[in-house]
């Protein structure tokens, strides 16, 4: 008997063997979560959060990357008292790679900076959209999250790091300019860009039932005059003059009140996002921008 019959039977009918035959499959590629955050105005926190958020997404296992989209401004190395080598700017003056930029930043989330005082960065040019496209494929098995920090009002470079991204947070606070504003902003990118899902953070509220109305109040505005977007409440972020004190030391509230309420509000909307399900037809993700927003 040939000792190889077996294996010859197996690979002409592997049912011979009690094997099914199955149709090969491409194995499927997991990308990293992209999530940008922005604000119709500024002056509501929305760097603050970013970074708290990013702290507690790390502290829960994940590996984040911040993208500082305030590209000729540089908030977030600012905020955390970061002095970077390279930035953003080098990247797309193709003197360093992505890769080349990126400082670790608090509970070792990593950064990638942006420039400062920078003006002809504030709305990015196509070939700039494709080189950053081009430099996130590569770092795509390196993250778990993106956290883009997206920048106010509704510049060009607002609105296309909003459309990259599979998730869309939206900050506002209490106060009736950044109600409209933040309406604004959804407005604009329903319209003109089909958005349809938007998630809503309040920040800065005294409590729950403030936070809520002023939630309450930009829902009952976007349902009569849009209908139909979709808006999810994420919950708020309270005052809390701990946040202030982190902020003049250059440091996250996570960081040096980790038991704080304020710091455990942070680690509920990490969790909460985590938690939430993300649909693959969503577009956005590190493949990365949408070619069709270009």
């Amino acid at each position: 008997m040939n000792p190889l019959e077996p294996i010859s039977d197996f690979i002409k009918n592997p049912s011979s063997l009690g094997f099914e035959r199955r149709p090969w499959k491409e194995p499927v590629r997991k990308y990293p979560r992209v999530i940008s955050v922005s604000s119709g105005k500024g002056g509501v926190g929305k760097t603050n959060v970013v970074a708290n958020l990013g702290v507690a997404l790390t502290q829960l296992g994940k590996r984040v990357f911040v993208l500082d989209a305030e590209l000729g401004l540089a908030n977030v190395d600012t905020l955390l008292g970061l002095t970077p080598r390279y930035t953003i700017e080098h990247l797309f003056k193709r003197e360093k790679t992505l890769k080349e930029i990126v400082i670790k930043g608090p509970g070792g989330m990593s950064i990638i900076p942006a420039s400062s005082g920078t003006p002809e960065l504030a709305a990015l040019n196509v070939s700039q959209k494709i080189l950053l496209l081009n430099e996130f494929k590569q770092l795509a098995d390196y993250l778990d999250i993106l956290l883009i920090d997206g920048g106010t009002g509704i510049s060009s470079n607002v609105l296309f790091f909003n459309m990259a991204a599979q998730e869309t947070v939206t900050i506002l606070t209490p106060e009736p300019t950044s109600i409209a504003s933040a309406y604004t902003l959804i407005r604009i990118l329903s319209t003109k860009y089909s958005r349809k899902k938007f998630s809503i953070l309040v920040n800065l509220a005294s409590d729950e039932g403030e936070a809520q109305q002023a939630f309450q109040e930009l829902f009952l505005q976007v349902d009569r005059c849009l209908k139909s977007p979709s808006l999810e409440y994420l919950g708020f972020i309270p005052f809390d003059r701990r946040i202030c004190e982190a902020v003049k030391i250059q440091k996250t509230v996570l960081e040096i009140f980790p038991q704080c309420p304020v710091s455990q509000r942070f680690r509920e909307l990490a969790q909460l996002i985590l938690g939430k399900p993300i649909s693959h037809q969503e577009r956005g993700n590190v493949q990365f921008f949408s070619r069709s927003f270009l």
